[in-house]
């Protein structure tokens, strides 16, 4: 359902909810390092988090990434639709185009609806801090 690349933006923004502390930034070369994405990939990734607003950055050799607003305020549904777009909740789930606008509808739509609908909703009351708060307490993990 999501992409790499979305997959990618969620950890990283855990990863640096949980190790920056207030106004501190992370070099992306240790965000990288630790979480085992390529660099470069990664810095897309979050120069677009970062243009919208969810993450801050500066540049320069103290530069980084911060978080850049309340990380209880950034829902998954939020970086999802920053990422991947909020397509990722309503595209067919076998890959008809226009599945949810035609009046006949693909084999699965019916029956796979109630899920959409159920992660959909787990997405948008899901938050970074949630998710960070599972890593801090030693329940959870961002490492591959």
């Amino acid at each position: 359902m999501l992409s790499n690349t979305c997959k990618y933006a969620i950890r990283a923004l855990i990863y640096i909810a949980v190790h920056a502390r207030e106004g501190e930034k992370i070099g992306i070369k240790k965000i990288a390092e630790d979480l085992e994405i390529p660099m470069p990939f990664l810095g897309k990734i979050l120069q677009q988090l970062a243009r919208n607003k969810i993450l801050s950055s500066t540049k320069g050799p103290h530069g980084g990434f911060g978080i850049g607003k309340d990380p209880s305020k950034i829902s998954l549904y939020e970086v999802v639709k920053v990422i991947d777009s909020a397509d990722a909740f309503d595209l067919c789930v076998i890959g008809l185009k226009n599945c949810n606008e035609q009046q006949t509808h693909c084999s699965l739509h019916e029956a796979y609806a109630p899920v959409r609908e159920a992660t959909r909703q787990i997405f948008r009351n899901t938050t970074i801090a949630d998710l960070a708060e599972g890593i801090r307490e030693g329940r959870r993990s961002i490492i591959i």
